[in-house]
């Protein structure tokens, strides 16, 4: 007997086919018509969801994952305005990146063409379903959204609402698909998949790790964020505590907030009581060293371990480091190689720290909250890649595509 994932996988693989020759006129009156089915169908997407914030709240869930999982009539309604924003993008499919004519008169392009299907294996997003089918269906790949057990009711209340308006819309059957089986099981088969072209996990490390190793086909992960601000000798108080502030605070619990804040130890005294104490007063629990325990009161003592964790949430670790230098030793140890910032106005400090820290993106006098496709000025995104082949930081519309060589003559051949 045939394995339903197996089948799903094949029919997936028929429809990125088909995908090939859909215009970009019907890719974008699919995305608008999506968006619309999603505003009308608000009720009955916002029922499935407080069904499994109820199921997600007995079973203990973090403040994080519930922050992520909760739908409300707002955050439909951006789900709706990202698939407007997808089809008001440039579609890269098609587009001539290259083009040269040998001497010989052979006419070379290098033309951008869909991956084919894309699988997405995410946790608690109900977003995600949402943005990874728009992007994948303006890229021409066919999706195959496999989301976390407590957000089921919601995806699949999501999927049946996408797949019907593209449908109508004139999007192959099997553009988007979903896998309504949640069980490990079903999971291990789906990352072993060979109809799929490339995996996606969205969430944590323990998920990326669990992906790249079963996955028998490439994987582009959007990993985690043990993201860093670096409080420089010559930066700015007041500037640096905004920025600090900002980005623990403004919403903890996403891949882009900073979880360690670095300082430098001419600058800790002046810096850190204030900081620390309004960082309290926004409720963030703080971990730090001695130093930092010296400075300021309800400091718990921080260990490697909190170095290493992306909290998600309101927590901080802190450290008081002798130099840029030690700061970016720190960094490149401890963090994910995702997003990066130091606080400094001296240039030629900005200027190692740019050089030597290894991140998909390095922040000078800015928040780390700005790593984002929309805020980047790419539009909406699959998340953020820490990977170095491929693409590195917001995965865009071009992440999700590859290329191929378009070779036009008039009867050469090789001698």
């Amino acid at each position: 007997m045939t394995d339903p994932i197996d089948v799903l996988g094949a029919k997936a693989k028929a429809a990125s086919r088909k995908l090939y020759s859909v215009t970009t006129d019907t890719k974008n009156k699919a995305l608008t018509e999506m968006a619309k089915a999603i505003k009308s169908g608000t009720e009955q997407i916002l029922q499935a969801n407080n069904e499994d914030m109820r199921v997600a709240v007995a079973k203990g869930t973090t403040a994080a994952l519930l922050d992520r999982l909760l739908l409300n009539e707002e955050r439909v309604l951006d789900m709706a305005k990202a698939l407007v924003d997808i089809a008001d993008l440039d579609d890269p499919i098609g587009k001539v990146v290259d083009e040269w004519k040998r001497p010989n008169d052979l006419d070379i392009k290098r033309v951008r063409v869909p991956l084919g299907v894309i699988g997405v294996i995410y946790e608690a997003r109900p977003n995600v379903t949402v943005e990874a089918a728009g992007l994948c269906l303006k890229t021409s790949n066919a999706v195959i959204l496999r989301g976390g057990s407590l957000a089921f009711n919601t995806n699949k209340a999501l999927v049946d609402i996408l797949q019907v308006a593209a449908s109508k819309a004139g999007v192959p059957d099997n553009a988007i698909a979903m896998i309504e089986d949640v069980s490990h099981e079903t999971a291990d088969k789906f990352m072993a998949l060979q109809d799929l072209d490339v995996l996606i996990p969205r969430g944590g490390e323990k998920l990326k790790e669990a992906v790249v190793e079963k996955a028998k086909v490439p994987v582009l992960w959007a990993a985690a964020g043990n993201c860093h601000t670096y409080v420089d000798k010559d930066a700015d108080i007041d500037m640096a505590r905004n920025i600090a502030i900002n980005a623990k605070v403004q919403r903890p619990g996403v891949c882009n907030a900073m979880e360690t804040l670095l300082v430098h130890k001419d600058i800790a005294e002046r810096f850190l009581p204030e900081a620390i104490k309004e960082l309290q007063e926004n409720d963030v629990e703080i971990r730090g060293d001695e130093t930092t325990k010296s400075l300021a009161s309800d400091v718990k003592e921080a260990t490697d371990g909190d170095y290493y964790t992306e909290f998600l949430d309101l927590i901080l670790a802190i450290k008081v480091v002798n130099s840029v230098d030690e700061a970016i030793e720190h960094i490149n140890k401890f963090g994910t190689l995702h997003s990066e910032a130091i606080v400094t106005a001296d240039e030629k400090t900005a200027e190692k720290f740019k050089t030597n820290v290894d991140a998909a993106v390095v922040y000078v006098n800015a928040s780390t909250r700005f790593t984002d496709g929309g805020e980047f000025g790419l539009g909406a995104e699959m998340g953020i890649s820490t990977q170095k082949l491929h693409v590195r930081g917001p995965m865009g519309l071009e992440a999700l595509t590859s290329t191929k060589y378009v070779i036009e003559g008039n009867g050469q051949v090789r001698g």
